[in-house]
């Protein structure tokens, strides 16, 4: 149900804050979902929303360890080259965060953000030439963090006049395929997505197209017949 001081159920954001910080709650509410839309709040999230900023943190700074000695915490960016799939993974980032801003796409700039944070903490690469063009992106979303990041890499002109990141398109480009989408064995439109797409995320997408909501609505969906890469057919009645 809706947040309603009559009801009682309306959530303090300065309680969240002293829990979990500024950014935290800034971030989690551009994350629940599309701005038109309806959305439920859920503490659960937020401490998803929070261990992610934490793993962002986790890639830039090494922080000493409870019991050892006052010493201060480590930045663990290098001056190494990318390879060419960090390089990837940056500018897919970077056109990501820019067409999505843009387009007051809030979630899914921040989902990508996950995305490059996992990518780097599983390599353990921590590149400059990647690392940094990343808190320039996360600024907007997560800006305190971002300041202090921005600090950790040397920098000392204010984060906030540093100018945006440009993406090269190429490195940027996807590599999707088209599957065909039917309601009871005839195509009713296409979808592009990358190769080896689960059901879940295709049959997402295919709702989503006008010709198929069009023949799915008002009706029961008894099976759907996916075969990965090529199409994805509603059987209804």
């Amino acid at each position: 149900e809706k947040m309603s001081k009559s009801r009682g159920n309306v959530i303090n954001p300065d309680e969240v804050v002293s829990k979990y910080g500024a950014d935290t709650l800034r971030l989690y509410e551009m994350f629940m979902g599309p701005l038109e839309r309806d959305k439920p709040w859920s503490m659960q999230d937020i401490e998803g929303v929070y261990r992610f900023l934490q793993r962002a943190w986790r890639l830039f700074v090494h922080d000493p360890a409870e019991g050892e000695e006052e010493a201060a915490a480590r930045c663990l960016v290098t001056e190494d080259e990318p390879t060419a799939d960090d390089l990837k993974i940056l500018h897919k980032t970077i056109r990501k965060a820019t067409e999505d801003i843009e387009g007051l796409r809030f979630n899914t700039a921040i989902s990508q953000f996950m995305i490059f944070v996992n990518h780097f903490t599983k390599t353990g690469r921590r590149p400059r030439a990647c690392l940094q063009p990343f808190v320039q992106l996360l600024c907007p979303f997560a800006p305190h963090m971002a300041e202090e990041l921005w600090e950790k890499l040397g920098q000392s002109a204010a984060l906030t006049y540093a100018p945006w990141p440009i993406f090269d398109p190429e490195l940027a480009r996807d590599e999707v395929i088209t599957v065909a989408v039917q309601v009871l064995g005839k195509t009713r439109g296409s979808i592009e997505v990358e190769p080896g797409a689960e059901q879940a995320r295709v049959e997402e997408l295919a709702r989503a197209l006008p010709a198929v909501a069009n023949q799915l609505g008002g009706k029961t969906v008894r099976k759907v017949i996916f075969v990965k890469d090529k199409i994805i057919n509603f059987v209804v009645s």
